[in-house]
């Protein structure tokens, strides 16, 4: 079993930055972001494996930066130049023992 605990969402205007962060209970393979909006699918936004290797959305490359540190069992994502359109709730998921596991999630709104 892996829990795992999401913070740093919140209110921010267009065009400002929010940092997310995720705490495994164990270490896990890989982890990532997923985001969804209210009437819309959950989407990918991030990966990164245990060795540092990261995939991107298209609506966030540039933008958006994931990264791990593996000796706390911590994922973030740095998110900069934020959109009314990254409006969501942000989960933290991580991959382990052929299973999927899933934060709470943490909403976070961007302002016009």
């Amino acid at each position: 079993q892996v829990q795992l605990v999401e913070s740093g969402g919140g209110l921010v205007q267009a065009g400002g930055s929010l940092r997310l962060s995720c705490v495994a209970s164990r270490n896990v393979c890989s982890m990532g972001w997923y985001r969804q909006a209210p009437g819309k699918q959950r989407e990918l936004v991030a990966s990164i494996t245990s060795f540092g290797i990261t995939n991107y959305a298209d609506a966030v490359k540039g933008r958006f930066t994931i990264s791990r540190d593996n000796a706390k069992n911590t994922l973030y994502l740095q998110m900069n130049s934020l959109k009314p359109e990254d409006t969501a709730v942000y989960y933290c998921t991580a991959y382990l023992a052929m299973r999927n596991y899933w934060g709470q999630g943490t909403q976070v709104t961007v302002s016009s």
